[in-house]
């Protein structure tokens, strides 16, 4: 796991309490220093705060999701919404807001860590909706015969989606699907991952043809018409 957080105090905290709770620990203590770790140590979680000397958390977000598909949970302001959604638009997978304890971001930690593997053991075809491909077993997806980078959280939730095409997930099942039944937190998580998501597919929510809105319910897969 890395830490990357600037404040002495709360990297000391986070350190002792995770390796009391398990965790191998590495601490970046700014930005430049947080990409380089992550690249070199490839960490399966990344807690990172977004006021960072030099590059900023966002920035080092964008770096790191080019070459790491490790976990990452933001670390923000009460008042930060708007720094919290563009955390999680460019590939930050939750966010806990400060003041927090170390025992909530240690189980947010482990709820990412238990978030359900699907077994493709027994290969299942490939999903076709539209120029869309998702080939499951490979977590490969193809748009038009180009391939889509996902996050793993965005590739979690189209794996969900494409899955049943007919069902209409409710938020709070999307949630629990994807991040497991133990995740707490606030529905609007799916919301920023969804419209990520969109972005990536070129789906227009005004009229999705792959990632379908069914108001005052949830999401549901389209058949890329």
């Amino acid at each position: 796991m890395l830490v990357v957080e600037d404040d002495s105090a709360i990297a000391h905290l986070l350190t002792q309490y995770l390796s009391r709770e398990g965790f191998e620990v590495d601490v970046a203590a700014d930005g430049e220093q947080g990409v380089e770790l992550a690249r070199d140590i490839r960490p399966d979680v990344i807690i990172l705060d977004l006021m960072l000397p030099g590059i900023d958390g966002i920035e080092v977000c964008r770096r790191v999701r080019v070459f790491s598909n490790a976990y990452i949970l933001i670390l923000t302001a009460r008042g930060d919404e708007v720094d919290r959604v563009i955390g999680l638009s460019v590939g930050a997978d939750d966010y806990v807001v400060k003041p927090f304890s170390p025992r909530e971001l240690s189980a947010r930690v482990q709820a990412l860590l238990r978030r359900p593997r699907h077994d493709h053991a027994v290969e299942e075809p490939v999903r076709r909706f539209g120029g869309l491909v998702i080939d499951a077993a490979a977590r490969e997806v193809t748009l038009a015969g180009a391939p889509v980078e996902l996050t793993r959280t965005e590739f979690d939730l189209l794996e969900a989606l494409s899955a049943r095409p007919r069902a209409v997930f409710e938020r709070r099942r999307l949630l629990e699907h994807v991040w497991g039944s133990d995740w707490y937190g606030d529905d609007h998580v799916i919301d920023v991952h969804v419209a990520n998501l969109r972005r990536k597919l070129g789906d227009d929510p005004s009229a999705s043809r792959y990632v379908r809105t069914v108001r005052g319910i949830g999401y549901r897969m389209g058949d890329g018409t």
